[in-house]
């Protein structure tokens, strides 16, 4: 092999790993600000649909200004949020899901919503003492579950050894899965929190929590 092609190999080696490290440092970028572009202009096209034509803001002040309708939906969600915090609010929403409750496609596409967004924004996952690692659904194969609770009852009384209640998820939704029954013994504890392990299933893996030596502080009380 002569001097020349060497040369040129080499060359196209390093124009090739070049490359695929821009690729991998442009691409995130990118799809972020494609992603907020993208949800700029919906809320904005959101806002503008529904406010009258006199207040549409390229007439109030002369000019289009993005991001508007973003700032406005969260500002809308404030409002709602502190009207719910309330008696008030929540007898308002407590009587909104009975007349929801009696429209039966309504019924479902609401709950399904309603599911996804309690898992995923509600802060108070005390339900979920712990994320365990677990051999499901046979040896050798590995899910990620939360114990909701140590077994008790009928169910305890007729086995030998401690059973503990697990809630293995499904992915992307992981307000679905399978509720099973796990020796003590048989579970590993991990150090992750229930948030992370959320994502963790969310995402189908691609988004791992770092590695802790302990749990969270937060968790260890949440644990206790």
């Amino acid at each position: 092999m002569s001097y020349l092609t060497r040369f040129s190999q080499f060359v196209r080696h390093k124009l090739k790993n070049y490359f695929f490290t821009g690729l991998l440092l442009v691409v995130p970028v990118a799809m972020t600000f494609l992603v907020v572009r993208w949800l700029v202009n919906l809320m904005d096209s959101m806002l503008i649909s529904v406010l009258p034509a006199a207040l549409h803001p390229d007439l109030l002040f002369g000019l289009s200004i993005p991001g508007v309708g973003l700032v406005a939906t969260l500002l809308l969600i404030l409002t709602i949020g502190m009207l719910a915090a309330n008696i008030f609010g929540r007898t308002l929403v407590s009587f909104s899901e009975r007349m929801v409750d009696r429209i039966p496609v309504v019924k479902g596409i609401y709950m399904l919503f309603k599911q996804v967004s309690d898992t995923v924004f509600n802060r108070d996952r005390g339900a979920f003492r712990q994320v365990v690692l677990i051999e499901y659904p046979r040896k050798e194969i590995w899910s990620v579950a939360f114990v909701t609770g140590v077994s008790s009852g009928e169910v305890q009384k007729v086995t030998a050894r401690q059973l503990v209640n697990i809630f293995v998820p499904t992915t992307p939704n992981p307000t679905s899965g399978f509720y099973i029954l796990v020796p003590e013994e048989e579970m590993i504890p991990l150090t992750m929190t229930v948030e992370e392990a959320f994502k963790l299933v969310i995402s189908g893996g691609m988004v791992t929590p770092p590695i802790r030596a302990t749990p969270p502080v937060e968790d260890q009380g949440h644990q206790a």
